[in-house]
């Protein structure tokens, strides 16, 4: 029997669980309607067309997380600011069909300086739920990669690298993309510590994986260019991850990166599936919103 619904709805991707009284997963979908391809106005019909066979004339209570929220989303719920538990409020969505209670989970603001986001936060509470005692840093790479501090179960600061956003953006659309060739660890560990020494030669060592591969017959530029993207990142967020506890939460081959990155540097890290910890965060988040 379904009893609630969680949701994370993203920019690109929508995922959506069905859950019993226990919390427990009974049934799951998975689809690429993501919101940054959806008018407001399109959400409900969306989501409807995938729950409705979970749902009855009882109100079935759906919590929802990710850009669902945001400005162009299903419904805007409003930022929390720093310092902040990672779930404070949840915006009531006004539904045409009254068999549905859509709640939607705010993200987060920093202020200065300035800093937003949404969906992370989600999963920062699905691994406090497990670890409230944590106190440490949180990496959370992707599009745009995230470094977050954490103390007494809140969030105290956070700042944003479009890390993820470049490399697309480098490997895809500049000159780059004819010198990627095959990934080799070696390299990228190598690239990574010049890279952390030397941020600033960042831009002429990019031209140089074109060159190289011209004029040496390199064949690991995807590991030159990841390497030095990372190495820039980790470069400029030296004040969160050095000498203190960093817990990775990330998917696949990008979180393997930078648990890689950051061990070639000595320094130690645990590593948490995201998608885990997203329903882990919305179960946390259902307890409190409707119980």
């Amino acid at each position: 029997m379904v009893d609630w619904i969680a949701v994370d709805w993203g920019t690109s991707n929508l995922r959506i669980w069905a859950l019993d009284a226990d919390g427990n997963v009974v049934a799951e979908k998975r689809s690429d309607e993501g919101m940054g391809g959806l008018e407001p106005a399109a959400a409900e019909g969306v989501l409807l067309s995938h729950i409705e066979a979970w749902i009855s004339d009882k109100v079935m209570p759906i919590i929802a997380c990710g850009m669902v929220g945001s400005r162009q989303g299903w419904q805007e719920a409003p930022y929390n600011t720093t310092p902040t538990a990672p779930i404070q409020n949840a915006i009531k969505v006004k539904t045409k069909d009254a068999r549905i209670d859509v709640r939607i989970l705010a993200g987060i603001k920093q202020d200065t300086p300035a800093d937003v986001m949404r969906g992370e936060e989600t999963q920062i509470a699905g691994f406090l739920a497990s670890r409230p005692e944590f106190e440490g840093v949180i990496c959370l790479p992707g599009t745009h990669s995230k470094w977050v501090e954490i103390s007494k179960g809140r969030v105290m600061q956070f700042q944003t690298i479009l890390t993820g956003e470049l490399f697309a953006l480098l490997s895809k659309q500049s000159v780059l993309r004819h010198s990627l060739g095959t990934w080799d660890d070696r390299t990228f560990t190598d690239t990574l510590k010049d890279t952390i020494q030397a941020p600033q030669n960042m831009f002429s060592a990019l031209f140089s994986i074109r060159a190289r591969g011209l004029l040496e017959g390199d064949n690991v530029g995807i590991a030159r260019l990841s390497a030095g993207l990372i190495g820039c990142e980790l470069a400029g967020t030296t004040h969160y991850w050095q000498n203190r506890h960093v817990v990775i939460i990330g998917t696949g081959a990008l979180a393997r990166l930078y648990a890689l990155a950051l061990q070639a540097i000595g320094q130690k890290t645990e590593d948490y599936r995201a998608s885990d910890l997203t329903l882990n965060g919305l179960k946390s988040a259902y307890k409190e919103v409707f119980k």
